[in-house]
């Protein structure tokens, strides 16, 4: 308990500290802080909300734990949105202290006299360091590549050497330490193994396109920022009214079929966004938001039972800590290359698109004629052609990405049967309380 209360007033400080940044350098070390100091709050939210259930009331414990992660994606961009478009950025920073300062408040309320016994262990400070390093690396070169042209530049090198030798040594390191900061053997059971991956790539996905969409609507298509947070905001409709359901008779259902069932509804949600174009209407673009909330809500929990299922109780805190940090890790990848590859393949339609404008195209030539004619230069007249041509390149760029999601959640559906099967498909739940208590 003391850990997660720590782990809560440390994110509320660096978030004010956030606010206050006079520098983009000093918002990443106070963001890189925050982010440091947010890593014990998932797992440990579990391990505590657990504890306070009986084990036959766990399914309904993980449902409510996982609404939490629904809110996030629901809240976040139009709450940001309108605080962006109406107050200015430092107060999305600012909304986190009373809430984390309520937080702290409730968490010692309720668990003050409920402390776990506590046992000193050392810290894998060689092996934490090595994470940091191959994690770092890895993503500021995903950030940075299409800046700095890949591998054409010195930096990108030197970073991708820095993030491979930094991932072998780190397993090296930690198959071999008495007490590694990351418990590798987990991934010894196939089912933990599968879950895991199944978790870490949906939710890259799914978090690319979170990213992906807004910015794309408020670039290309003219949306305000608060606009285009309403449109994500839809996926909590069908989300919130689920999850309850779900956790409750999940265990009268194969995890396998929900699972299935999920990928499904990503796929249909992403082939559905693949058909936008610039004209559409607020409801062409909000309607597979909506149904997008039926294959969250179909997705945290059954996985959660898939990866925590049938571990031992000790384990469960562990393999918790390990899967979330494999979602967050793979969300934050899953942004950098959804935005890169966006960016590469509207710039490869614009090159295309340009192709067809020259002196005397029979269908470039009357407009641009026209727009003289109504006082354009003919200087003027290319750039707003040109901006044109970036609207489409982008829209046909980002219909692509959305496509290609949709063909990965089918495939992500051959893993989900790879996964063997328990009764009371939602064990993970019963065992996981079992563990933190």
């Amino acid at each position: 308990m003391k850990v997660f209360l720590a782990s809560i007033l440390l994110f509320t400080l660096f978030s004010f500290l956030c606010g206050q940044a006079g520098s983009i350098e000093i918002l990443i070390l106070f963001r890189v802080l925050q982010g440091a100091s947010a890593g014990p709050m998932i797992p440990l939210s579990q391990t505590l909300l657990l504890s306070s259930y009986k084990p036959q009331r766990a399914g309904m414990a993980i449902a409510m734990w996982s609404m939490t992660t629904l809110v996030a994606p629901i809240m976040g961009p139009l709450l940001g949105g309108w605080i962006t478009d109406n107050i200015s950025w430092p107060w999305i920073f600012y909304i986190n202290v009373p809430v984390g300062l309520l937080a702290a408040m409730v968490t010692l309320s309720i668990y003050a006299r409920r402390e776990t016994p506590i046992r000193k262990l050392p810290i894998d400070w060689t092996g934490l360091g090595l994470l940091v390093i191959w994690v770092g690396s890895l993503q500021i070169m995903l950030d940075k590549g299409q800046e700095l042209d890949w591998f054409g530049s010195r930096v990108i090198i030197a970073l991708a050497v820095a993030a491979v030798v930094g991932f072998v040594l780190f397993l090296i390191w930690e198959i071999h330490d008495d007490h590694p900061v990351v418990d590798l053997t987990l991934f010894k059971i196939p089912n933990f193994t599968l879950g895991t991956i199944m978790l870490a790539l949906a939710y890259g996905m799914f978090f690319g396109s979170l990213v992906l969409l807004p910015l794309w609507l408020q670039e290309f298509v003219g949306y305000t920022a608060t606009d285009a947070g309403e449109v994500l905001a839809w996926v909590g409709l069908f989300a919130l009214m689920l999850s309850p359901i779900l956790g409750r008779y999940m265990s009268l259902v194969d995890t396998r079929w929900i699972t299935t069932f999920s990928f499904l509804v990503f796929a249909l949600v992403f082939w559905l966004r693949s058909q936008f174009t610039t004209g559409d209407s607020y409801w062409d673009y909000s309607i597979p938001t909506v149904i997008q909330g039926i294959a969250t809500a179909t997705f945290f929990i059954p996985l959660l039972g898939i990866i925590l299922g049938g571990l031992p109780a000790h384990r469960i805190p562990a393999a918790s800590g390990l899967s979330n940090f494999a979602r967050i890790t793979a969300g934050s990848f899953g942004t950098s290359i959804y935005t890169t590859w966006w960016t590469d393949r509207a710039d490869l339609h614009h090159e295309q698109l340009v192709s067809h404008i020259y002196a005397g195209n029979p269908v470039t030539s009357p407009v641009i004629q026209g727009m003289q004619a109504q006082g354009f230069s003919y200087e003027q007249a290319l750039v707003v052609i040109n901006r044109l041509i970036d609207q489409q390149a982008y829209t046909i760029a980002v219909d692509e990405m959305f496509r290609l999601s949709a063909w990965l959640f089918l495939g992500l559906i051959v893993l989900v049967w790879l996964v063997k099967p328990r009764r009371g498909g939602a064990g993970g739940g019963g065992d996981a309380a079992a563990g933190a208590h």
